[in-house]
This record gives structure tokens, C-alpha cells and sequence, in this order.
């Protein structure tokens, strides 16, 4: 393994995950209600769809990136729709709810929910295809590719325990009636994206 690239490609998953969007605002949520197992575990669904999207671009599967940009109208349908539920969800929600709900979830439903939020924006293709391309990763090296991937992953995965394990010192200084403020706050954002993710589509 070239540990130069893997560095360089963990460099690239830190600085793709590290904007605060959605999952961001998810995974600081989930970490002051639920503890930063679950916030953690929601960060890793989204470093999850990265390294998916990574492996398609890097592996120059054209077949699989064409169908999703095709569908991208309906991706992005059902992306911005499902942020806008988890948002008023989240706005709606007490704390104690809150703890209930995820316990009966569990880790696993922290985790696929932010996977498939994320994997609902296939434009992220054209981001690690211009990445691999700047950095000289032919389509057809699949070493090469495989080793971008497993440095953008653990960059990402990095970026969220680095998160989840921030947040979670802070935890138990919010009581009730924060953490629902924290709801509110945090569910309004989720559907301001949810219906920017809507508003593109009309764009």
C-alpha cells in the first residue's frame, strides 16, 4: 500500500466530511440525546456511502455512476423528502421520546439512516472522480483506487469519532430542557435542508 496516497486520501475524507450539513447537524443531535455511540455509529453511515461513492468513481464503474446520475432527479426526490421527516420529526420529539425511540433502533438504525441519506446524493461521484483525477488515479488502477477509498473512508470515519467523542463531553451539561431546545434547533436546520434539497430539483 502507497501510504503516501492513503494519507492523502484520509486527508481528502477529513475535509469532505468536516462541513456542517445535515449529517453533521444529525450526528451532533443523536450524540447529545443518545450518547456518542449512536452519534458515532450515525457518522459512520455517511463515511459508509463516501467510501461507496469512492469506489465507484475510483474503480471507473461508468455503468453504475450513469444510472444514478439518471436518477438523480429521484434520488434527490427522496433524499430531501426524508430530511424534511427526520427534521419535523426531530422538532416534534422531547428528549425522553427521543432516548426511547433510538434505543428501539439501536445503533444499526443510526447508522443505515445516515447511509441513506447520504448515498441520495450521487453528484458526490463528480467530486471524487475530479479528486482521483487530480491526484493521477487512473480508472483502470484498481490498487491505486482501493487505496484512495480506504484513506477517505478511515478520514471520514476519523472526522465523526473526533465529533461524536467532542460533543459527547458536553453532554451532560444539557439537562431536559435544553436537549429540547437542541430538537427544535436541530429540526428546523435538517428541513431548511430538506427543502433546499427540494429547491434544486426546481432549479
Amino acid at each position: 500500500m502507497d501510504i503516501s496516497l492513503f494519507f492523502r486520501g484520509l486527508v481528502i475524507g477529513l475535509s469532505i466530511a468536516a462541513p456542517v450539513g445535515p449529517i453533521g447537524v444529525l450526528c451532533i443531535r443523536r450524540t447529545l440525546a443518545d450518547g456518542r455511540a449512536a452519534g458515532f455509529a450515525s457518522g459512520l453511515g455517511a463515511a459508509t456511502a463516501d467510501a461507496l461513492f469512492g469506489c465507484v468513481a475510483g474503480f471507473g464503474l461508468t455503468f453504475i455512476s450513469g444510472v444514478l446520475l439518471e436518477q438523480q432527479l429521484w434520488l434527490r426526490l427522496v433524499g430531501g423528502l426524508f430530511l424534511c421527516y427526520l427534521g419535523v420529526k426531530t422538532l416534534l420529539s422531547r428528549p425522553a421520546e427521543v432516548v426511547a425511540t433510538a434505543q428501539g433502533k439501536g445503533l444499526f438504525g443510526a447508522y443505515t439512516s445516515t447511509l441513506f441519506l447520504t448515498a441520495t446524493n450521487p453528484l458526490t461521484i463528480f467530486a471524487f472522480a475530479a479528486i482521483y483525477a487530480g491526484l493521477g488515479a487512473a480508472a483502470g488502477d484498481y490498487g491505486t483506487a482501493l487505496t484512495l477509498v480506504a484513506g477517505v473512508f478511515t478520514g471520514s470515519a476519523l472526522w465523526w469519532l473526533l465529533l461524536s467523542g467532542g460533543v459527547s463531553l458536553f453532554r451532560a451539561k444539557f439537562n431536559a430542557r435544553g436537549l429540547l431546545w437542541v430538537n427544535r434547533i436541530s429540526g428546523v436546520v435538517i428541513v431548511g435542508f430538506g427543502i433546499l434539497a427540494l429547491s434544486k430539483m426546481l432549479g
